[in-house]
């Protein structure tokens, strides 16, 4: 259905992350990967999906002088907002299992930000999902940064992992946003674009 919708574009995924590029086919789009490199750094002031906001806009930026008129450039950044400060991608073991016991018995929220940029506009949306963990045994957690190694991960886990399987208790709000793009916004931003 959106694919045909978007017959006329082109869309340029710059993710490197193959959950998020399963989510496009998925959808059935037809899309390019282009990645370009970026150090995400952001400013100390900004706070929850400010700084998401900010890093998928970042993102953004080495492609604005070479769209085209039907491009459609799609960004996109998650953070783990745990006790008031931003939990990105572990830099090694040591950091994912100090992660996943900052997490352990604890509640979290994961907020993802989607930049749509064009020739002549560029709109964010974001999405926030809050996750309870039951309290994780030391030995559960070496086993998962041991086995699955989510170095590529924020918050150093994936939902969608064994991890998630066996400590995740709930969540509230959309759990494709937890395992790294929120559909419903892609696909309702996606249309709105398709008509302009």
């Amino acid at each position: 259905m959106l694919k045909e919708i978007l017959k006329d574009h082109h869309i340029i995924l710059a993710s490197g992350s193959p959950r998020r590029q399963q989510f496009f086919k998925d959808l059935r789009l037809d899309f390019e990967i282009r990645l370009k490199p970026v150090e995400e750094i952001y400013p100390e002031r900004l706070y929850k999906y400010e700084i998401s906001d900010y890093l998928a806009q970042l993102k953004s930026l080495p492609f604005k002088d070479e769209l085209k008129e039907k491009d459609i450039l799609i960004t996109s950044d998650t953070i783990v907002w745990h006790e008031e400060k931003a939990l990105g991608k572990p830099g090694g073991k040591e950091e994912a299992m100090a992660m996943l016991r900052s997490l352990s018995g604890k509640s979290h929220e994961v907020i993802t930000s989607i930049c749509f940029t064009t020739q002549s506009l560029q709109k964010t949306d974001n999405s926030s999902t809050k996750v309870y963990f039951r309290d994780l045994e030391e030995s559960e957690i070496e086993y998962y940064v041991n086995t699955y190694k989510p170095y590529d991960k924020a918050g150093g886990y994936g939902i969608q992992e064994w991890i998630g399987q066996i400590g995740i208790e709930r969540i509230e709000g959309s759990y494709f946003n937890v395992v790294g793009l929120p559909v419903d916004k892609l696909y309702k931003n996606l249309k709105m674009f398709a008509v302009r």
